[in-house]
């Protein structure tokens, strides 16, 4: 999702300052929930959190979990932290971020679920890479996922369903609950 620049959010998102970080957070690698009133909950990642729909939904659904939204346009995290503000979410950190670059922020088995919701789908071959989906991507999730952790994707792409599918079952991951 891409909005036309507005300026006044460069000063606007200040005003969230207690729970956006704009800046890269590499120093809480693997130590992301004493950031949280709660650092014994599960950490649960949304990638492209976008206007914050989801990850502000679902934060307030599951206060006892910690969640962490990450964005690269400052320009959409603007509202999700507005949406999260609102709502009075505890719980959330929003972050901007490339998603490229995770492992400079988790470590090993620092994540309990990431969400990655209706994505850039890249459809240019040549772009593959660029997918959150693509097998690069999946080796670094694989790496930060704690044990059990999961990974929830949602897309009305086909095309980016369909590769998506492809890439976890080359990585021989197990799923669960795939619909059309």
């Amino acid at each position: 999702m891409r909005l036309r620049r507005k300026p006044w959010i460069d000063e606007a998102i200040r005003e969230y300052d207690s729970f956006v970080y704009l800046q890269p957070q590499e120093d809480l690698k693997g130590r992301w929930r004493e950031v949280f009133d709660n650092p014994t909950a599960p950490l649960w990642v949304e990638l492209g959190t976008g206007k914050g729909n989801f990850i502000s939904r679902l934060a307030d659904i599951h206060r006892e979990v910690n969640f962490i939204g990450i964005e690269v346009q400052l320009g959409v995290l603007y509202y999700a932290a507005k949406k999260c503000a609102a709502a009075e979410l505890t719980n959330v950190r929003l972050l901007r971020f490339d998603a490229a670059f995770l492992e400079t922020l988790f470590a090993p088995g620092e994540v309990d679920r990431f969400f990655i919701n209706f994505c850039d789908p890249w459809p240019k071959k040549r772009h593959a890479k660029r997918r959150l989906t693509y097998r690069g991507f999946l080796d670094r999730y694989a790496r930060l996922l704690a044990a059990d952790g999961e990974i929830h994707f949602k897309s009305d792409n086909a095309g980016l369903f369909d590769f998506t599918l492809e890439e976890f079952n080359a990585r021989h991951w197990p799923l669960s609950e795939v619909t059309y």
